[in-house]
């Protein structure tokens, strides 16, 4: 993949077919640490150790339209590329975790993307679904939980409602917008 927006929408794809029904997306930027990591927990089906052992194998996936699942192991390889790190933590009935760490500063780094978008459709895609998107960057930080938007806005609007999603586009942009200062990485 050209950007790691699209490993966090693959990623999240797989919680999302896990039964995940709440899905915890955290992006963490320092320059000054020369560091990005990249987190998605859920709390769908999980997988046991052997089924975190074969996931991170392109020849391994658990869906039958295809032979090979690339998403988790592109995802290890573009963290590992850098430098960084990768760790998945599942347990059956509880939930996944997977943590990528990336140094930007490394030639092999792709750039993150567009990931205010990407937690834009993912949201007004799946709007049944509850998320927690937190971004920080340096010591600057915003969270956003679509179950406190729910309480605020009622359950009968749907989070993909035009109006809604229109203000949930504006707010995540602006929100991106003043956290990155005109910068990322």
């Amino acid at each position: 993949m050209r950007e790691l927006a699209l490993n966090v929408m693959d990623i999240t794809q797989n919680s999302i077919s896990a039964g995940a029904t709440l899905i915890h997306i955290t992006v963490e930027e320092s320059a000054s640490k020369d560091r990005l990591s990249i987190a998605v927990e859920d709390n769908g089906c999980g997988m046991t150790e052997e089924q975190v052992r074969s996931v991170i194998d392109p020849f391994y996936t658990t869906r039958t339209t295809r032979k090979v699942g690339l998403g988790v192991p592109l995802f290890k390889m573009e963290a590992e590329m850098t430098g960084g790190s990768f760790r998945i933590d599942s347990e059956k009935g509880k939930g996944t975790k997977l943590l990528a760490e990336f140094v930007p500063s490394h030639v092999d780094m792709i750039p993150l993307g567009n990931i205010t978008d990407t937690i834009f459709l993912l949201i007004t895609c799946n709007p049944e679904l509850d998320f927690v998107y937190r971004r920080v960057k340096e010591e600057a930080e915003f969270v956003l939980d679509t179950r406190e938007l729910r309480k605020i806005l009622g359950e009968d609007a749907p989070l993909n409602a035009p109006e809604v999603a229109q203000w949930l586009k504006g707010y995540l942009e602006e929100q991106t917008e003043l956290l990155e200062g005109g910068n990322s990485i």
